[in-house]
């Protein structure tokens, strides 16, 4: 059998799609297994152990799209599976040539003119609330013969010269915080994780650093500045490196992006910072880490700005965040 899977971006969404491909790997352990993926996030997809082959789709044009379709018809796919429900995302998956083109039901796709595209859809459970995203991703796998529930993160190794440069300034256990995200929405204030990382080093012993990605040093400075000296830049990191860090830390505050959930695949014990997105569907799913959220309180559902007067994480305060932080590491001696 030889698969394609569809899940081009961003980083959280791949991530949230693999324990679907690792479970597929379970159940077909002699399959091809391709993951068509958007160029800039070809890094997490290469560190996914049981993928064969990553094809990158290198730009929006109509020409890297037939690009991309020359390479993945080199292989007679039996089955495409779409992880995305985009309109750009199923027509792909139909370029590739694909005997099969899965999505999910019309009810599930983020855009419903994705449809026409698929030979076949999902049944959603008839009492189905809202569920996981990952959990969700693992129902795909029905259309295939594949009722598999377990949640697998098979990231390869990684080396790190940022790892061992904050392994050496911290000379012990360190907390990883991360201010940054693509979402204005989804930023709580830099003082306040200042605050946090103060917290850190006073009562639990913990230096932090703090990530960083383009166009974030100015905010993670901020942190930096606003910590009473408890908190370090952390140095630039590529995926490799953001992995190798959140394997080894003892805690990760994040909002949600990115590598908060590289950060849960991992397993490092986490607190999770939630606003206009919900817990329950994109947060950590293992039941130790602790999500503190205004989702309910949010005007704003998945929306990359507040249009609000009170904007829901303004009202997210520094001692809800450092009790959640006490509650997650409860019982973990560090030192």
């Amino acid at each position: 059998m030889n698969f394609l899977i569809l899940r081009l971006g961003a980083l959280g969404d791949i991530v949230h799609a693999v324990p679907a491909v690792a479970a597929l790997r379970v159940a077909y352990p002699d399959a091809r297994i391709d993951w068509l993926v958007e160029a800039r996030h070809r890094a997490v997809v290469d560190l996914v152990t049981v993928v064969d082959r990553v094809v990158p789709l290198e730009g929006r044009s109509v020409a890297a799209w037939l690009a991309s379709a020359r390479v993945m018809r080199q292989v007679r796919y039996d089955v495409a599976l779409d992880f995305q429900g985009l309109m750009k995302s199923a027509v792909l998956a139909r370029l590739s040539g694909a005997t099969r083109v899965i999505g999910f039901s019309i009810w599930h796709l983020r855009e419903k003119a994705a449809r026409p595209f698929y030979s076949e859809t999902e049944v959603p459970p008839v009492d189905e609330g809202e569920s996981h995203v990952i959990q969700k991703n693992l129902r795909l796998l029905a259309t295939v013969g594949v009722r598999d529930e377990a949640v697998r993160f098979p990231l390869g190794a990684t080396e790190s010269a940022a790892l061992a440069i904050v392994q050496a300034e911290a000379a012990g256990p360190f907390a990883l915080l991360n201010p940054g995200a693509a979402w204005p929405n989804k930023r709580w204030p830099a003082s306040r994780f200042g605050d946090v990382a103060a917290f850190l080093r006073e009562v639990r012993g913990l230096p932090s650093f703090v990530l960083w990605g383009p166009g974030e040093e100015s905010v993670a400075q901020e942190v930096v500045n606003g910590s009473s000296g408890a908190a370090r830049l952390a140095p630039p990191t590529g995926l490799a490196d953001l992995l190798a860090l959140v394997r080894a830390a003892a805690l990760m505050v994040s909002g949600d992006t990115g590598p908060l959930h590289i950060a849960t695949a991992a397993g490092t014990p986490t607190v999770a910072l939630f606003g206009p997105t919900d817990p329950a569907r994109n947060g950590p799913w293992a039941a130790q880490d602790v999500s503190v959220s205004r989702y309910g309180a949010c005007g704003c559902h998945y929306e990359r700005r507040c249009r609000q007067a009170n904007w829901c994480l303004h009202g997210l305060s520094v001692p809800e965040v450092t009790a959640a932080i006490q509650h997650r590491l409860a019982g973990i001696r560090h030192g």
